[in-house]
């Protein structure tokens, strides 16, 4: 007979580094130097790693004390906070995955272009065109129910992680300098050391997106204690991989120049250490690891809306499963919509940096529930909404110690408040363009309540969606005037 329970602690390690390492490490050194100097880097990874450790330890205890949750990230925030904010987490998560899926796409043109001019930045229609046709076929293959194979994965992973480490080696050995990385320490055009850290934190959240997948690991890991020394390890391997490549490009190049280097930052650091041989290098991995990660991303956007369907929050429609055994219309819906961000962003000439905000914000929204409802779990042993009747989220689970309930608390607290940092910290702009996304939303969620005769909205709800509106309209109307642009 085969364990479901077989997977060793450094395969679970691997597993997580594989699904957190994406493209964005390949993007840090501008993305960080745009709005930081390395001593105002060097605080904002300090506080990143504290944060997004306390964010991944939330999933993981939520896995553990709510071992029936198992329709996603968003569940929790569905069982904390209600049906209706559990819809706004699940539709900002798949929203988010589906802009980052124009992220990618970008990201890899752009890097392309830059070895083969047809795709270089003066052609955008053709770079759009080519992301349309790229994204419908693999619409067409995972509408045929082939999934993701074993051997991508491997060939992805390593992709990544030779010209990450590549990178890192030739840098540190050949490229540089102290006198370069202490000169201007404190010093950036964007303001004081505050500012500074405050502008790099969605770029911090955004290299650590799939931390979550920690808690998917839990049911296939040998013990419960593997989890958890797989999320510190793995999570750490992660860190010092990001902080690395931070503060390596800051002793190759100084502040401005890093800050001045196209979307592939890390390809352009280490040509200026060994030369073009450099660049190309880790262009290629780049290149590999984008496609991987789009053909993953594009099957993964898919679930939260089928996911949704099944917990009856969204038409039953969307989570029809064809003869393949695949979530074709949820598939179809997603591709549809990820074609729309592509003419949208590539009409509006919308940066890699502002797409990866956008998305950034869109992921916060089940981080920050979660941890809200792990901290009401810890403090009141339920959800912040109690249902009184139906489905009621908060009466299973194990027995759980008081010194294991004050770690929970803490570990919640701690990401509530970093969550809620990250959205203080956020440019306003993608928060009115985070809400406007949210709002067509509300048209399929009503009309599902209304076709199966159940509460629109309880009060709580009432305010939430009065604030969404608000946002909503604030975000069209700076859209409409010109004060704000994508």
């Amino acid at each position: 007979m085969t364990s479901s329970r077989s997977v060793s602690l450094w395969s679970l390690v691997a597993l997580i580094i594989g699904s957190t390492v994406g493209a964005g490490i390949f993007s840090l050194p501008q993305n960080i130097a745009s709005v930081a100097g390395p001593g105002a880097m060097l605080i904002g990874w300090c506080i990143a790693g504290v944060g997004m450790l306390a964010v991944a330890f939330v999933f993981h205890i939520l896995a553990a004390r709510k071992p029936g949750l198992d329709s996603g990230v968003y569940a929790y925030a569905r069982a904390g906070l209600g049906d209706f904010i559990g819809f706004v987490s699940g539709w900002g998560y798949w929203l988010g995955s589906v802009i980052a899926q124009v992220g990618y796409a970008t990201l890899f043109f752009s890097t392309l272009g830059h070895y083969v001019p047809i795709f270089s930045e003066k052609n955008r229609i053709i770079s759009a065109f080519c992301v349309s046709a790229l994204t419908w076929t693999i619409f067409a293959v995972l509408a045929r129910g082939i999934k993701q194979a074993a051997f991508l994965n491997m060939v992805t992973t390593v992709a990544k992680l030779l010209p990450i480490a590549a990178f890192i080696v030739l840098s540190a050995f050949m490229g540089f300098s102290w006198d370069r990385f202490t000169e201007n320490f404190w010093v950036h055009p964007d303001g004081d050391v505050f500012t500074q850290v405050q502008g790099m934190m969605l770029f911090t959240v955004w290299v650590f997106i799939g931390v979550e997948g920690a808690s998917v690991y839990s049911r296939q890991s040998r013990s419960r204690r593997d989890v958890g020394r797989a999320t510190v390890v793995g999570f750490l391997s992660v860190l010092f991989l990001l902080v690395a490549v931070s503060v390596l490009s800051y002793g190759v190049l100084s502040t401005a120049e890093l800050a001045a280097l196209p979307d592939n930052s890390m390809a352009a650091v280490l040509s200026a250490v060994i030369g073009p041989v450099g660049g190309a290098i880790v262009s290629l991995g780049l290149c590999i690891s984008v496609l991987g990660a789009y053909v993953s991303w594009q099957m993964l956007a898919a679930e939260p809306l089928m996911m949704m369907a099944h917990d009856r929050l969204m038409p039953a429609s969307l989570g029809k499963i064809n003869f393949a055994g695949a979530p074709w219309m949820a598939q179809l819906i997603s591709t549809a919509v990820i074609q729309f961000f592509v003419v949208v962003f590539f009409i509006n000439a919308t940066t890699y940096v502002s797409m990866v905000q956008l998305a950034t914000v869109l992921y916060l929204l089940p981080y920050l529930f979660s941890a809200l409802y792990l901290t009401a779990l810890a403090i009141f042993g339920r959800g912040l909404i109690h249902r009184g009747s139906g489905i009621d989220f908060d009466d299973s689970g194990p027995e759980i110690s008081r010194n294991s309930n004050t770690r929970h608390l803490i570990v919640g607290a701690v990401a509530v408040i970093y969550s809620i940092w990250l959205m203080y910290a956020a440019d306003p702009t993608y928060i009115l363009f985070g809400a406007m996304a949210v709002v067509p939303g509300v048209i399929p969620y009503l009309w599902t309540r209304i076709k199966r005769q159940e509460r629109w909205f309880n009060s709580f709800e009432w305010a939430v969606l009065i604030l969404i509106i608000i946002a909503a309209a604030a975000g069209s109307w700076g859209l409409i005037t010109g004060s704000l642009s994508l």
